[in-house]
């Protein structure tokens, strides 16, 4: 059965952090009808607004798409699920609440690339439009944006500790990441305000879902992208039951991040001629890049048993423990459910002659045997883990036909170079050398992951493969840039289709050196710009 067809101005096909952005500055303007899908449901769940609530979503199918790798040769041959977000926010509804933007040189890296307006000068304003920082408006940061960025509060002596023991190691200590430099110990800001997630949803589409030019449907799953002598004039998409057909008058935005994005694109015939044959999709552009150039931050843990007092393992032991973290919660907003995927960040480099940090370190006050485990240690236990920022290995998003409820195949080829393998072994030894600290250290009573037996760099890089996995910020399957393999240019153009566009994490060239959320928010509000910019010529 089909619907009745309706026509706007802008269909935007991904409801996550940079959909949001672009439907919201898109719809600011009166005259413009703007088309918001979004495959999941509303976000309407307390969950979502708790910032702990990030522990039980990722791997939740209501909220994350729970996507399963292929076996990773590099990772001991292991599959892994990769949660993405399925609901309004995408995965800003559901990730860890870290707020980093990146190193300087990454911007200046894609500029370099052939990426005109792509520098860190060209990106710093839109992060600064972004951004309501509660430390105030200043060179780096906004104070009056949709996105709500706040301190962390309520640390443990032992974060301090952690911090002290940088330092003592040569790691300035850093107040501001996303400041002149990132390299440096010092505490994370995290997308919450007054003890709530702000969202990506909950930031922009409050501003935005009153007025009557934009149309927000959810559960509603997009199956093709229509092409019409070699422009994007549509989309079709699945809602209860019904296929329904929606035109577009100017630009279709595709925003459905790094997995969802280049699958879409496949099934609608743009992609690698080869494969869209082999899934019996008929080929409107042969577009090498689609899906190609995987990345991620892969990462490895060190875990610490403590002395009492220091864990969050321990304030959670029990049922009464744990009435009492949701009582506190309720009343004041404070706590354990306060509490972000990492209070302590360091950004270190593993060998002196690198320029800018090569590794980030997220420090959490609870541990559990796998990241996001459900059931934490019963003893008190604090995870410090660590993640290569430049990855050299890529991999790939493939469909495996044409229905677009079919899970795409997904391999990252985690540490398929000898670099990678060597930053996460070095990685980790300079995080055991902070940890030995003697500020760090009167703390601690053993280090029960990987524990005190694993030594040589061969062991150090056997428990990588077989414990490693995501840190959940894949990009760059639907690269920027202007070689053979890149799949829009600079303006998010879509190479061989007018009016199509790509808007989300897949366009970077190169993973950002940190959490990926914020950047993905600038790059909404930096496509936003440009279809305005080029609407107006």
């Amino acid at each position: 059965m089909t619907g009745l067809m309706e026509t706007f101005d802008h269909i935007i096909v991904g409801a996550g952090s940079a959909g949001c952005a672009l439907a919201s500055r898109l719809s600011e303007d009166q005259s413009r009808r703007v088309l918001l899908l979004e495959a999941g449901g509303r976000d309407t769940s307390p969950k979502i607004h708790v910032p702990g609530g990030y522990f039980w979503m990722m791997y939740d199918p209501k909220f994350s798409w729970c996507y399963e790798t292929e076996a990773v040769p590099g990772s001991a041959n292991r599959p892994m699920v990769w949660p993405r977000g399925k609901v309004l926010g995408g995965s800003s509804s559901i990730n860890g609440l870290i707020y980093i933007r990146g190193q300087k040189e990454d911007y200046d890296h894609w500029r370099q690339l052939g990426n005109t307006g792509w520098s860190y000068d060209d990106v710093l304003p839109f992060f600064r439009k972004a951004e309501d920082n509660e430390r105030g408006a200043d060179d780096f940061h906004g104070a009056d944006g949709p996105l709500q960025v706040s301190d962390i509060r309520g640390h443990r002596a032992i974060c301090e500790a952690l911090i002290d023991a940088a330092e003592a190691h040569g790691i300035p200590r850093n107040p501001d990441f996303n400041g002149a430099v990132q390299e440096g110990a010092g505490y994370y800001q995290t997308t919450t305000r007054n003890g709530r997630r702000s969202s990506a949803a909950a930031g922009y589409l409050t501003r935005a879902r009153g007025r009557p030019n934009l149309k927000i449907e959810t559960d509603a799953m997009t199956s093709r992208i229509l092409i019409e002598n070699g422009r994007a004039v549509g989309v079709t998409y699945l809602k209860d039951g019904r296929q329904v057909e929606a035109r577009s008058n100017g630009d279709v935005v595709v925003s459905g991040g790094a997995i969802n994005s280049p699958q879409l694109l496949q099934i609608s015939g743009i992609g690698p001629g080869d494969l869209l044959r082999d899934i019996g999709v008929d080929v409107l552009v042969d577009l090498p890049g689609v899906g190609e150039n995987l990345q991620d931050h892969y990462q490895s843990r060190l875990v610490h048993e403590t002395h009492p007092g220091q864990s969050l393992n321990e304030d959670v032991a029990g049922l009464f423990k744990r009435a009492r973290v949701g009582l506190e919660y309720a009343i004041r907003r404070t706590g354990p459910l306060t509490v972000a995927a990492g209070q302590v960040g360091l950004f270190f480099k593993t060998r002196p002659e690198l320029a800018t940090p090569d590794v980030q370190a997220h420090f959490i006050c609870f541990s559990a045997d796998k990241p996001m485990e459900h059931k934490l240690h019963d003893y008190a236990g604090v995870t410090l883990s660590i993640c290569q920022l430049r990855p050299e290995s890529r991999g790939h998003v493939r469909a495996r036909s044409g229905d677009t409820m079919a899970r795409p195949q997904i391999q990252p080829n985690f540490l398929d170079t000898p670099g990678d393998c060597r930053t996460m072994v070095d990685g980790l030894k300079v995080a055991r050398e902070i940890a030995s600290r003697p500020a760090y250290d009167r703390h601690v009573i053993r280090e029960t992951l990987p524990g005190p037996e694993v030594i040589s760099d061969d062991d150090l890089l056997a428990y990588v493969r077989e414990t490693g996995g995501t840190i959940y910020h894949p990009c760059g399957t639907c690269k920027m840039g202007s070689d053979p393999m890149a799949v829009v240019d600079e303006r998010l153009r879509v190479k061989g289709v007018g009016n199509l566009r790509v808007a989300d994490c897949s366009i970077m060239p190169t993973v950002i050196s940190g959490n990926t959320n914020a950047p993905a928010i600038m790059i909404g509000e930096r496509c936003a710009a440009m279809i305005r910019e080029d609407s107006a010529v």
